[in-house]
Parts: structure tokens; sequence; C-alpha cells
């Protein structure tokens, strides 16, 4: 039981000296808030995983807020001619924004 333990404080060890120089910050944290002798393996996995899904969460917001961005930057470069086209515009930049965001959730 106890070379189980040392074993398991070993991996965790390992593991978080392998993470990216991205992932220093959480790594201080996991250090600070957890005793690294009793942590199990499970709960540190868990731990990274939630901070890698995070991580792409924040940067396909990121992704997001480019694309809209584009997108308002394209409509106020167009000159507005009547209020009818008005509308075709932006019913067809609706669409072509829906369908990016369903690429992104899907692909």
């Amino acid at each position: 039981s106890l070379n189980k333990c040392y074993t398991n404080s070993e991996m965790v060890r390992k593991i978080l000296r392998c993470l990216p120089k991205s992932w220093m910050p959480k790594v201080t944290a996991i250090k600070e808030a957890k005793d690294l002798n009793t942590l199990p393996l499970e709960d540190l996995l868990g731990s990274l995983m939630t901070h890698e899904m995070t991580i792409k969460n924040h940067e396909d917001d990121k992704e997001q807020d480019k694309e809209i961005k584009k997108v308002i930057a394209f409509k106020s470069s167009t000159v507005d001619s009547s209020e009818e086209e008005n509308d075709d515009e932006i019913a067809l930049i609706t669409r072509r924004f829906k369908r990016f965001l369903a690429k992104k959730k899907f692909g």
C-alpha cells in the first residue's frame, strides 16, 4: 500500500514536470493548493482536463470574436444604397455566420 502511494506521488510529479511552460500558472496553483504526496492521480488528471477545456473554450471565443469583427468590418465597408439591399445583405451575413458557428460546433 505504501509502495502504491509512492508510485502515485511520483507519477503526479512527473506529469507536472512534463507540462508545457504555458501551463506553469496551473502547475503552481496545484502545488500550492494540494499536497502532492496524497493527491490522487485521477484528481490531478481531472483538474488538468478541466484546465485544457477552459483554454480551448477561451480560444474558440477569441476566434468567434474575430469572425464577428470581420463581419462588422465587411458590413461597415459596404455602401448603403437602399434599405432593401441592406436587409438582403444582413440576411446573407447572418446565414454565413450561422454556417460558421455550425462548422465550429460540429467540425
